[in-house]
């Protein structure tokens, strides 16, 4: 039975191999100290943190996530450890809250390394803190016990680590924590919706599931009011502020959580059931069904259906993952006993022992890799009857359903970005959905620097990879937006990109020519400048209808090639200023740059380059989902070769901008 602990409870603990499992309706920084007979952290090593991540018998999370599973051997300890807290912070480089009190009260559970829960703790009574030490792990008259602390600090980590008596080097140790969690940030994928109370994924399938995390379900959106006063007009989302732009998206009041209902559903009609599966036979897993997610239309069912697929592959994966290094601690141990027994040394016990080890942990390897190949080929077949049924924002470019192109008349809730796969099955790919309105730019880095297969990659291909894959979102972007309601603006101060270029400017999709030379790079920045200004002075004066009438009110995106060449230090700072303050009023910065070239800035660029989410032209593993912290391998977009399917759909939407949808 499930212990629920309250702050100071404590419970015994029934096995020495454990997961502690955290959710939280925000990312935070996990990490655990190690504490002598006193509680006393006796220096930095015995401390592990995104930027140190494992220590004997232990290992957190290496970023910032809505949800972490921290890995604890305790019979691996060192001897003089007999306490293990684990510490919660909220990031301080991240933009979000900066309070424990205006997020949902984090979720803590001590759980076997099969998920069965052995004690949980609710952090409730939170307020100004930023930092809390959640729970202990402590040891007692030979047995280990876990307690229920809830101890926040509203001086951050440095005084949760002063507290637990790291002394001087407790700043120092902060800020080095929190610099390796905003690198790591910028390389994330944004968390999923919130949970509805029937869970993430309304199953119709009994196969195999994948293993769950600790986490409550949490509470759904709230479903969109009309406006009493204007029945003609749109139902808008609860809390969704009215801005100039059309189709304005959900938008999150300062440190409250986000509004994720739809922004074009006009219904408060309760939403249908997910289609049912085909009844299975005795033994075996369902058939998939393409939308078997909740969902008020089947758009949104098949995009809460791919994040229950990246969920359910990463926390599979990381059960497998975590069956395999425990198969392995376990082996070590028992050869550690063996060959520290003298009498295993006499005729062949020491071979049998070792012998014996090795057997029982390819005995359990192998039960976990059957169950993980169960799992995958449940998830290939889902994902063989959702890719084919994908509408063209959630399509890769080689799904028919570009063929049947039409300019649509509704925004969609997301937009394909690339695909996302872990080395235990290369072929299996999960799509990477973004909602819209964007909500951060993109970074697309263009340097060898940037990853191992950039590295492999020559100079120049590279950066016309990186211009191509931009060119592809920003197609993407036009084709999913009704006609006028999304514009593309180009800098490319050198010409340097004219040919990887040539669909959006053959086209005529761009809002205007490509900006070259110090003259076109000013005048495009003055131009988006000038617009974010307007839409922020009319927003906070409540005249949105005083705008002027040159002034183009669709969602705006700005590509950038070759940054920061041809930039002065004025065009930075606009830069700068697009990339904080346009995303709220609908402009939106692509960037094609390497950033060793722009090292000469020095960190003043930083806050640039952590508000994008940063992605490669070529395959590499450097994003991670915000459950366990895997490192994906992000596959870019490409267009089958020989294709004109790039220029069939450019060319409907051109036609569409000079008709006006007609």
């Amino acid at each position: 039975m499930t212990a629920e602990l309250v702050r100071g409870q404590n419970h015994t603990l029934p096995q020495t191999h454990l997961e502690v499992r955290i959710s939280a309706g925000t990312p935070v920084v996990a990490g655990a100290t190690l504490g002598d007979e006193h509680g006393t952290v006796r220096g930095t090593e015995w401390i592990a943190h995104p930027g140190a991540p494992q220590l004997p018998g232990l290992e957190v999370s290496r970023q910032a996530a809505a949800e972490h599973r921290l890995a604890v051997d305790l019979d691996a300890l060192p001897g003089t450890v007999h306490r293990v807290t684990v510490l919660l912070a909220l990031p301080t480089q991240s933009g979000g809250p900066t309070r424990f009190g205006a997020v949902a009260s984090p979720f803590v559970a001590v759980t076997g390394l099969d998920g069965t829960e052995i004690a949980t703790f609710t952090l409730t009574g939170l307020d100004t803190e930023s930092a809390v030490a959640a729970l202990e792990l402590y040891r007692r008259q030979g047995a280990w016990k876990v307690r229920a602390v809830g101890q926040g600090y509203a001086g951050g980590l440095a005084a949760m680590l002063a507290d637990q008596g790291l002394g001087a080097e407790a700043d120092t140790l902060a800020r080095s924590i929190q610099e390796a969690v905003a690198a790591g940030l910028a390389r994330s994928v944004a968390p999923p919706p919130p949970r509805t109370p029937e869970g993430d994924r309304v199953r119709q399938a009994g196969g195999a599931a994948a293993a769950q995390g600790g986490g409550r379900p949490r509470t759904a959106p709230e479903p969109p009011r009309p406006d009493p006063a204007r029945p003609d007009e749109p139902a808008t989302p609860a809390g969704t502020p009215v801005t100039p732009t059309p189709a304005p998206g959900p938008a999150a009041p300062a440190g409250g959580p986000i509004d994720y209902a739809h922004p074009r559903r006009q219904s408060t009609a309760p939403p249908p059931p997910p289609p049912a599966a085909p009844p299975a036979e005795p033994g075996r897993p369902a058939t998939p069904v393409a939308g078997d997610a909740t969902g008020w239309s089947m758009d949104e069912r098949l995009y809460n259906q791919v994040w229950g697929m990246f969920e359910d592959l990463a926390r599979a994966t990381a059960a497998y993952r975590s069956a395999v290094d425990f198969a392995e601690s376990r082996m070590d141990q028992e050869l550690e006993r063996t060959l520290s027994d003298p009498r295993s040394r006499i005729g062949g016990a020491g071979d049998r022992a070792r012998a014996e080890a090795r057997a029982k942990r390819d005995e359990l390897t192998s039960r976990a890799r059957e169950a993980l190949d169960r799992d995958l080929a449940q998830l290939a077949a889902e994902a063989a009857v959702v890719e084919p049924a994908l509408p063209a924002a959630y399509a890769g470019w080689d799904n028919p359903v570009w063929h049947g192109y039409r300019v649509p008349m509704e925004i969609p809730m997301a937009l394909r970005i690339g695909d996302l796969h872990l080395p235990e099955d290369t072929a299996l790919r999960i799509p990477l959905l973004v909602r819209l309105p964007l909500e951060r730019g993109i970074w697309i880095d263009s340097g060898r620097t940037a990853s191992e297969a950039a590295a492999l990659t020559d100079s120049d291909q590279l950066r016309r990879l990186a211009v191509e894959t931009a060119v592809l979102h920003a197609a993407r972007l036009l084709a999913v937006y009704p006609p006028g309601e999304f514009s593309v603006h180009v800098i490319d101060p050198a010409g340097s990109a004219a040919a990887a270029l040539a669909p959006l400017t053959g086209s005529g999709v761009l809002a205007s020519p490509p900006g070259s030379g110090p003259g076109g790079v000013s005048e495009v920045l003055a131009r988006l400048t000038r617009r974010v200004d307007l839409v922020q002075m009319a927003i906070r004066a409540g005249a949105a209808d005083s705008l002027p009438p040159d002034l183009d009110p669709a969602e705006q995106l700005l590509i950038v090639n070759d940054f920061p060449h041809g930039f002065d230090d004025r065009a930075v700072t606009q830069l700068r200023y697009l990339a904080d303050e346009g995303p709220s009023v609908g402009v939106h910065l692509l960037m094609v740059a390497d950033r060793e070239d722009a090292a000469g800035f020095g960190p003043v660029l930083d806050p640039l380059w952590r508000s994008l989410l940063r992605i490669t032209p070529v395959a590499d593993d450097h994003l991670a989902d915000p459950w366990v912290g895997h490192a994906w391998t992000y596959e870019p977009p490409r267009t089958p070769p020989g294709s004109r399917v790039l220029d069939q759909v450019l060319a409907q939407v051109a036609s569409a901008r000079r008709t006006g949808g007609r």
